[in-house]
């Protein structure tokens, strides 16, 4: 197939499910397999990483005026009834470090992990299921955080800590855990997905710029393999560039919609959805061994 076409295969496929709870990594794996990527080809490698920045960038622009009326009012918040400790800037970075300290040490166990399809199966079905049960479950009572604003600092750590299980079993969801954990400790459904959002732009710029950089000079990451001397030529520029924009411009699409969609429904048909990719993932893979 066409590189170009790949890349905006790929891009849309980034786009569409860095933000969604159904796993982005799970999904780039299965679509590289389907177009026969060549996993351990170093410009492949560097690609796969380097799109995310596009979704990423993505998330900043909807989020900017959010991001700079929470820095405007730090650290009393909009009501004046925040301090330094539950005003929301400091609860984002508190989980992003509860997220970030414990995934660098267990960086070894997630790179074991990372080209799994089983374990990228059973992620998603198991995710799937209790982001089921959590999400039916919160909708029969009224949630006591209503906004991001009355969130407390022991929310946050919580969800940091649930966090962690997306860096360390792909096909988690960094989204899955983020929003689970939210309604978990009674957060409401927009709440939690704007946390969850506020919440991946550290942990998707920290995770994106470690993974680029351990991966181009392994001597900044322990057991990474290298992709240097990686000679990029004109052709394969335009491919990335091609896998940036698409991804980016999907992910400023579904970000908006997301948003709207969750004030509205439920999460129930992500849930749906995972289960259904986790049991095929399981059979593929069961079929590979």
């Amino acid at each position: 197939m066409n590189d170009y076409l790949v890349s905006v295969l790929l891009g849309i496929v980034e786009g569409l499910t860095e933000f969604l709870p159904v796993s982005s990594t799970a999904h780039l794996r299965i679509s590289e397999a389907l177009l026969h990527i060549n996993l351990t080809d170093p410009y492949w490698k560097m690609y796969t990483i380097v799109i995310q920045l596009g979704a990423i960038l993505a998330l900043l622009l909807v989020f900017a005026g959010r991001i700079i009326e929470f820095i405007r009012t730090f650290p009393e918040g909009e009501e004046h009834d925040r301090n330094f400790w539950n005003h929301p800037l400091t609860l984002t970075m508190v989980a992003f470090v509860v997220t970030a300290i414990p995934s660098l040490l267990l960086i070894k166990v997630i790179g074991k992990h990372l080209e799994s399809l089983r374990i990228m199966a059973l992620s998603l079905l198991i995710g799937g299921v209790v982001m089921w049960v959590v999400d039916v479950w919160s909708d029969r009572g009224d949630p006591a955080t209503k906004h991001v604003e009355q969130m407390s600092l022991g929310q946050a750590i919580w969800i940091g800590l649930c966090q962690i299980t997306s860096a360390v079993f792909p096909g988690t969801s960094r989204s899955m855990s983020t929003i689970t954990g939210g309604q978990i400790v009674g957060m409401s459904r927009p709440a939690a997905l704007e946390f969850s959002f506020l919440v991946s732009i550290p942990v998707m710029v920290a995770a994106t710029g470690y993974d680029l950089l351990r991966t181009l000079h392994p001597k900044h990451g322990a057991g990474a393999e290298a992709i240097a001397p990686l000679v990029m030529t004109g052709h394969g520029w335009i491919v990335l560039g091609i896998g940036f924009v698409v991804s980016f411009f999907v992910a400023l699409g579904v970000v908006e919609w997301f948003l709207q969609w969750v004030r509205k429904h439920g999460f129930v048909p992500f849930a749906v959805y995972r289960i259904i990719v986790g049991i095929l993932l399981l059979v593929f893979a069961a079929r590979l061994a």
